[in-house]
């Protein structure tokens, strides 16, 4: 797989052990070419500060990860370019716009968007962007 869109919920794996890390690990290292909205950071660091909040890291740790995951190979583009199709497609099949920032990008970039939201995946399984979605685990 040449190009990649790829999630927060994918981005996380990297640094927190827990089910599909290795998945993600081996889907990333596939890609040629990563790529993201530039909210992936804010979802990555709201991830990280969840952990941070339950007791799993300290703040030391924390802005390491984040640090860290901001330093991947990861092209990064506006939201803002990307919001009018993402509010489409959102409403079109019933989706949030964060996730559907994401899709934005897949059909764009003619690619495909890596997902470890097993909900995500499986709603859009069946439909017209089932070409722009991937399980990690597949």
């Amino acid at each position: 797989m040449k190009r990649l869109v790829v999630d927060a919920s994918v981005v996380v794996k990297l640094y927190f052990e827990e089910e599909h890390s290795d998945a993600a690990e081996k889907q990333l290292a596939r890609a040629e070419e990563l790529l993201a909205p530039d909210l992936l950071w804010v979802e990555v660091a709201n991830v990280i500060w969840k952990r941070q909040r339950r007791g799993d890291l300290t703040q030391e740790a924390a802005a390491g990860i984040l640090s860290q995951a901001m330093r991947l190979p990861i092209q990064v583009y506006e939201a803002s370019e990307l919001l009018p199709d993402a509010l489409d497609l959102a409403l079109r099949f019933d989706r949030t716009v964060y996730d559907s920032l994401y899709l934005a990008l897949a059909v764009k970039t003619k690619t495909v968007m890596v997902s470890a939201d097993q909900r995500l995946v499986r709603a859009l399984a069946d439909g017209p962007l089932k070409k722009h979605i991937l399980w990690v685990g597949a």
